[in-house]
């Protein structure tokens, strides 16, 4: 019997896994609705707050909704939802399923139904992302203290640093992304996006600082993502 991604069996334990995620969604955002009235916040803030989360979560949500897309055209839907309901990081279950496939010399323009294929790439997903399950908890504490002296001796070289790290974390996936530079107008879509998101995000600061726009900054992230989202949704088309 050939092997399918999308069996029942699959699609049950992706429901399990999810049903105990929002479980688990459900039981901290009660926790923390209790700690705050006990801290004495009003239910105004505490609903504003909620409110202003929730819309935060959108612009995420629509980019891990775009990973599970792309990846069930060789994956199924059960393994990408699973791993991106949980984990969350598109830049991260993309080029390990694609490096693994392309390691094992599969095409992933057409669905996985060999079962080899479909397990290794299962495995690498899992394994490679192990290190930052087991890690934190482990260096999370001496590394807070660390950046607890560096702040307190010098808070610019500690600004500096935090900055620093981010912009290296990001740099990570420049490379992926940027890769296909020299193939045409269509690879430069990367760039195109994220000039459009830098307007974007641009604008709102001239709205929060100009016309005083202050409740803009909760939102400004998630709307310069969504455009930008929006905006590659329309030229990939164009320029494809």
């Amino acid at each position: 019997m050939q092997f399918n991604p999308n069996s029942t069996f699959l699609y049950l334990v992706a429901t399990a896994v999810i049903l105990f995620v929002l479980a688990q969604s459900v039981f901290f955002l009660v926790r923390a609705y209790k700690r705050g009235k006990e801290l004495g916040m009003t239910d105004q803030k505490l609903k504003k707050t909620i409110l202003s989360t929730a819309i935060f979560t959108i612009a995420p949500a629509v980019s891990i909704l775009i990973g599970i897309v792309t990846l069930s055209k060789f994956l199924g839907i059960p393994l990408p939802w699973i791993r991106l309901s949980v984990i969350g990081a598109l830049t991260y279950e993309l080029p390990a399923a694609t490096s693994t496939a392309n390691a094992l010399g599969v095409s992933l323009s057409e669905m996985i139904t060999d079962p080899k294929v479909y397990t290794a790439i299962a495995w690498v997903m899992t394994l490679g992302i192990m290190p930052s399950i087991i890690l934190p908890p482990i260096l999370m504490k001496k590394i807070q203290g660390g950046m607890l002296k560096l702040k307190n001796k010098d808070s610019k070289w500690s600004d500096i640093f935090m900055t620093s790290m981010f912009l290296g974390m990001i740099s990570a996936f420049l490379g992926m992304v940027f890769s296909d530079i020299r193939s045409g107008i269509a690879g430069w879509i990367p760039i195109f996006v994220l000039l459009f998101s830098a307007v974007l995000m641009g604008v709102c600061g001239l709205l929060i600082k100009k016309c005083k726009m202050v409740w803009l900054e909760t939102y400004a992230l998630s709307i310069s993502m969504v455009g930008a989202m929006a905006f590659a949704a329309i030229i990939t088309p164009i320029l494809v």
